[in-house]
């Protein structure tokens, strides 16, 4: 399929189109040519009524790559949608390679319904797959790619490659007897041998390998640094089991940004954007349960000082701004935290001398808004002391947020919980608290 359609235009013309006409439209040559990731991107974004009418006009040899460019929540509804007969026929075509990312979104027995249709070397393949945690790259290796005998000459390899099928610029990867990894050859390469050279002495062995423990970050890294098409992933043993290319890092890489932008809100990148109301509801309101008890943390704090505030009003009305000021300071370093931790540039090495520096921006930045935001208090409400106040308080929640944007994604990531999910709300309420706790503190003590 190609994929030479506005889709933006195309959804509205079905947003605003009848029933009639949508079928009209969902027949239309353009759709039924749009490539697998552009026609999930269109099934996801129309309501749950209209999406079915649309799959049905999608040919059957493509629902297995359809579905696996959908989010999981999306392929769990399309698949509870269908009939018995409808889903045999789509776990007829899967391979090992797809039903792995189906695997964790779907329930066990469409899992095992899925194995019992996959063939013999599939399964041997999804069982082995399913060794490696989820970050690890040996888990998404794709197995097939083609791999030739180092004894063999350059003449029999363009043999076997005509008889393949191979297709530039996919990587010809050169191995032992008992599927050792030994280097690559390109196909150009190939071409200008002596018919009888060896592919032994042909294959480059200085090529960047992947190990199968690999985190799928350094694997999307090395993909990238490379400059190459597609890397070797090889075993303990170095035996080649797959490769990891260009279109599976980008994938990747584009998940966990999603990831990282998702789970700032509590969410999933796999969350579908018309899901079922009362599902999206429950998910969503554990994270405003979370953040309850933060605020009534928050809360807590303020009404310890509830006799300053009752004589002083200005309080009540500066108050937001310690606590906006802080959180803005800590979401800052937070996102740098976490950006550094993806591409691994966070090491205990590194982490002294960049609590050290965030530190020192937190002073900076603390010192210059505490001057400026002071200033401003002292003349609305006619107080230098009120300005006073508040820059003690500015000054300390933005340190405060430097030093524990910096240490709260580190704690996590040792607890082996994801920073970008729980950071923000562990950041906000610290925030809060100490701002809270700094300002009206500093104001008991000098106004009653």
């Amino acid at each position: 399929m190609s994929n030479t359609v506005d889709l933006s235009l195309l959804i509205e013309r079905i947003s605003a189109a009848d029933t009639d006409e949508q079928r009209q439209i969902f027949n239309e040559p353009e759709i039924q040519q749009l490539e697998a990731g552009a026609f999930a991107t269109l099934f996801e974004a129309l309501p749950l009524d209209q999406r079915m009418e649309l799959w049905r006009q999608l040919p059957l040899n493509d629902h297995v790559d359809v579905l696996t460019a959908m989010r999981a929540d999306t392929r769990e509804w399309v698949i509870q949608s269908l009939s018995d007969t409808e889903l045999d026929l789509v776990l007829g075509q899967l391979d090992n390679l797809s039903l792995i990312e189906w695997a964790d979104s779907l329930p066990e027995e469409i899992i095992e319904r899925a194995i019992g249709k996959l063939s013999k070397e599939d399964i041997e393949l999804f069982d082995r797959a399913n060794q490696y945690d989820d970050d690890q790259i040996g888990r998404y290796a794709n197995p097939k790619v083609l791999s030739l005998p180092q004894g063999i000459s350059a003449k029999r390899a363009k043999v076997l490659l005509e008889r393949y099928g191979y297709q530039y610029p996919a990587s010809i990867y050169v191995v032992t007897r008992d599927t050792k990894f030994v280097g690559t050859i390109n196909y150009q390469q190939l071409n200008e041998a002596e018919p009888l050279t060896k592919l032994s002495n042909l294959a480059n062995t200085d090529c960047l390998v992947l190990e199968d423990d690999a985190s799928l970050t350094e694997a999307v890294e090395a993909v990238e640094h490379s400059q190459q098409f597609s890397l070797p992933i090889v075993d303990e043993n170095f035996a080649l089991i797959g490769e990891i290319d260009t279109h599976l890092a980008m994938e990747l890489m584009r998940e966990n940004y999603e990831s990282t932008l998702m789970a700032n809100a509590g969410m999933s990148e796999e969350d579908d954007l018309f899901a079922p109301i009362t599902k999206s509801a429950k998910k969503r309101a554990v994270w405003l349960g979370i953040n309850l008890l933060t605020a009534v943390l928050a809360s807590i704090t303020i009404s310890l000082f509830e006799d300053v505030i009752a004589q002083v009003v200005a309080l009540a009305i500066l108050m937001p701004i310690v606590a906006s000021m802080g959180g803005i300071a800590g979401s800052q370093t937070l996102t740098l935290m976490i950006r550094g931790m993806a591409l691994n540039q966070v090491t205990a090495g590194n982490r002294r001398s960049l609590l050290h520096n965030e530190l020192g921006i937190g002073f900076l930045n603390g010192v210059l808004w505490a001057v400026l935001i002071g200033l401003m208090a002292g003349l609305w409400f006619q107080s230098p002391m009120i300005g006073a106040i508040i820059s003690v308080g500015i000054v300390v929640n933005i340190i405060t947020a430097a030093l524990f944007g910096v240490l709260i994604p580190v704690v996590l990531d040792k607890l082996k919980l994801d920073p970008a999910l729980a950071g923000s709300v562990i950041l906000t309420t610290v925030t809060d608290v100490v701002g809270f706790f700094a300002f009206l503190g500093t104001a008991k003590l000098l106004l009653l």
